[in-house]
């Protein structure tokens, strides 16, 4: 009878090169995201405030021209839909602003 000889795994391959262990420093970050003035600046709610300003401006020009029954027109619906335009828009900025 034959006598088979036995390798061991880590004969056969060398140890892997291990880097020696490090402690870093322990990082602190912080984030000003969600007070950031910039996270007003949604598109959805700037169109919003210049559609209201546009319609705004054209009632000071037909006021200007002298067309007073249209600005009355105006400032009935106004008087409306700046309300509901603008709890919309502060329940929308606060529904999709990340805290």
């Amino acid at each position: 009878m034959r006598k088979t000889k036995g390798f061991t795994f880590r004969k056969i391959l060398p140890p892997p090169h291990k880097p020696p262990l490090t402690r870093s420093r322990p990082l602190k970050a912080y984030s000003f995201v969600p007070f950031s003035p910039l996270a007003m600046l949604d598109p959805t709610i700037l169109t919003i405030g210049g559609i209201v300003l546009g319609i705004a401006l054209i009632e000071r020009i037909l006021e200007r021209w002298g067309v007073i029954d249209l600005v009355d027109q105006f400032a009935k619906v106004m008087r409306f839909i700046l309300p509901v335009t603008f709890y919309s828009a502060l329940i929308y900025f606060f529904a999709t602003f990340m805290f």
